[in-house]
């Protein structure tokens, strides 16, 4: 028998949550980022792949480092909240398939393949796998701040230097101050968005 999430915790992951740019100063503990992380590893990837893999920059060190890489429009923003998770995608994936997905040799599908089509693969599932988180952090009571606008290849040697690990995206993390969200911008109806075949 499925079960439904009732409206209350849909209000506080969808309808309700917003993203946020202003953040309440209220520390996020690494408990609680652990919490996140555990929910958003359980939703699907391809062929449970994973690629997700993250660097929560909380420190004062942590985030002047990140400071220089950040599109101005950004840096504010970033500075001042709790916790900025760099969400990353490992392009070499493929070399834990026999541990997740150890019922077929899924590593032979993927070892071969072009670094493009294997950036390409890790991207997409790794989104997936940020999706996943940005709905885990708002179910734990976290708001989020997603972005991109940031220099990537600066951010992948500051922050992943000597790994296989390339960035995604970022998500600002922490308690939003509410005060100041603008009106929430308009959704496509289900009409505009959607057929049925």
């Amino acid at each position: 028998m499925s079960k439904v999430v009732n409206d209350e915790a849909l209000n506080l992951v969808f309808r309700e949550a917003r993203t946020h740019m202003h953040w309440l100063d209220k520390p996020v503990d690494d408990a609680l980022l652990r919490q996140v992380y555990d929910l958003a590893k359980m939703g699907p990837t391809s062929a449970n792949m994973c690629p997700l893999r993250i660097v929560f920059v909380k420190s004062k060190e942590g985030k002047e480092k990140l400071k220089p890489f950040l599109d101005a429009g950004n840096v504010d923003k970033t500075m001042k909240a709790p916790v900025t998770a760099i969400i990353g995608m490992d392009i070499r994936f493929y070399e834990l398939m026999p541990k997740l997905y150890p019922h077929a040799d899924a590593k032979a599908w993927f070892k071969d393949l072009p670094e493009n089509v294997l950036e390409y693969v890790a991207l997409r599932n790794s989104s997936l796998q940020g999706a996943y988180f940005i709905l885990a952090a708002r179910s734990l009571g976290l708001d989020c701040g997603p972005m991109s606008g940031f220099n990537n290849a600066k951010v992948d040697e500051a922050f992943f230097g000597g790994t296989t690990v390339k960035s995604n995206f970022l998500c600002n993390l922490g308690h939003g101050d509410a005060s100041k969200l603008h009106p929430r911008s308009p959704r496509l109806t289900f009409e505009e968005a959607c057929k049925l075949v």
